[in-house]
């Protein structure tokens, strides 16, 4: 992201994307102006948070005329680095690495798995979507020449921990880490977790617990 978007609370960052994605699909319709109860009814957060999210960057709307689409789409746009390609290698080719392969994040512009790699021979040197497949004995060399920024972990959790001290050595900044394992990664590197199981969990617990209100 860019300098001014790092002082803005983690909260705040998280929902940056969702706005812009929301942002695009109205000025591919033609929207000219959209109100924070409109987004707030589109990506489903509440107005006053929207308003507050806003707030940091300064000056995005008027009161009584919301906010110009074109003028929040270029903001967020430069905000997020959408003009920089950020390099992404996948790292596990089973089912769940052969999906993210398959969607590699086509709806954004500068998002893109470049490589993967498995121990898998029947699979290295094939392609799956256009991405190339390599053996993971060639890990630190490819990430090196293709100069990826960002590794996502799609491998069975013991192997976790040791592939995220391979990757330590070299360039990457940022890991997504699809695995139950709780990794431990040096300070430069930023480490997101998704365990998918503990989602789910988590989702059962608030059905029981907090039931929806009913309308």
């Amino acid at each position: 992201m860019a300098s001014e978007s790092m002082k803005i609370p983690q909260a705040t960052a998280k929902r940056l994307p969702l706005y812009y994605r929301f942002l695009k699909n109205l000025h591919a319709s033609g929207k000219q102006r959209v109100s924070s109860a409109e987004l707030s009814d589109a990506v489903k957060v509440d107005s006053a948070t929207i308003r507050r999210d806003f707030s940091y960057f300064g000056a995005l709307g008027k009161k009584g005329y919301g906010y110009n689409v074109n003028y929040l789409l270029s903001f967020f746009r430069k905000t997020l680095d959408q003009d920089e390609l950020i390099k992404v290698a996948l790292i596990g080719v089973g089912n769940l690495g052969t999906a993210f392969l398959n969607y590699n994040f086509l709806k954004n512009n500068n998002t893109k798995i470049e490589v993967a790699f498995d121990v898998d021979e029947g699979k290295v040197g094939t392609h799956i979507s256009d991405v190339p497949i390599f053996h993971m004995n060639d890990l630190e060399k490819v990430i090196q020449d293709q100069q990826i920024q960002v590794v996502i972990l799609t491998v069975p959790a013991p192997a976790a921990q040791s592939i995220a001290d391979r990757i330590a050595q070299s360039h990457v900044k940022g890991i997504l880490n699809f695995t139950p394992a709780r990794l431990s990664v040096p300070p430069t590197i930023r480490i997101h977790h998704i365990d998918l199981a503990v989602e789910l969990q988590s989702l059962i617990y608030f059905l029981k617990h907090y039931p929806a209100e009913n309308d």
